[in-house]
Formats: C-alpha cells, sequence, structure tokens
C-alpha cells in the first residue's frame, strides 16, 4: 500500500513530496525497500522529499536530519 500511495503521488511530478513516517507500519525489509524507492525518486525525478520520522533507520538514508524538540529546531546534520 505504500508504494501505490507514493506512486500516486507521483503522478504529477512534484518538486516537493511530503512523507510523514513512511515506513512507521512496515517491517524493516519492506521498510527499507520503500526508502530505496523514495531516494530513486530524489535521484531521478529530482524530487525532494520531506520526511517526518522518528526511526534512526529511516533519518540515517537523507541528505540533512533537522532535529526538533518542543516545536523548535535544536540541530541540524547534514551528511
Amino acid at each position: 500500500m505504500q508504494r501505490v500511495a507514493i506512486a500516486r503521488a507521483m503522478v504529477h511530478a512534484p518538486k516537493l513530496l511530503l512523507a510523514d513516517e513512511p515506513t512507521g507500519n512496515l517491517d524493516t525489509v519492506t521498510g527499507n525497500v520503500i526508502l530505496e524507492l523514495l531516494r530513486r525518486i530524489t535521484e531521478d525525478q529530482k524530487t525532494s522529499i520531506l520526511m517526518a520520522t522518528h526511526s534512526a533507520e529511516s533519518a540515517a538514508f537523507t541528505d540533512a536530519i533537522v532535529k526538533m524538540r518542543d516545536g523548535r529546531i535544536q540541530e541540524v546534520v547534514r551528511s
């Protein structure tokens, strides 16, 4: 279902895709498949993805991490 949601979101080739916990309800293997798909989208379609996650594993797939606490930015880490 996650792949279908991503495909539906990509139909109009957006420049920005918002992903709220895209791996939240998935097992590790399927979650990694989704994260790789999102990474390919950024490279192939030149789409930026803003992902909200509590998962350190998911955050490790990103180019930059913005850590927030109580609605305020605490730290920005670029890889």
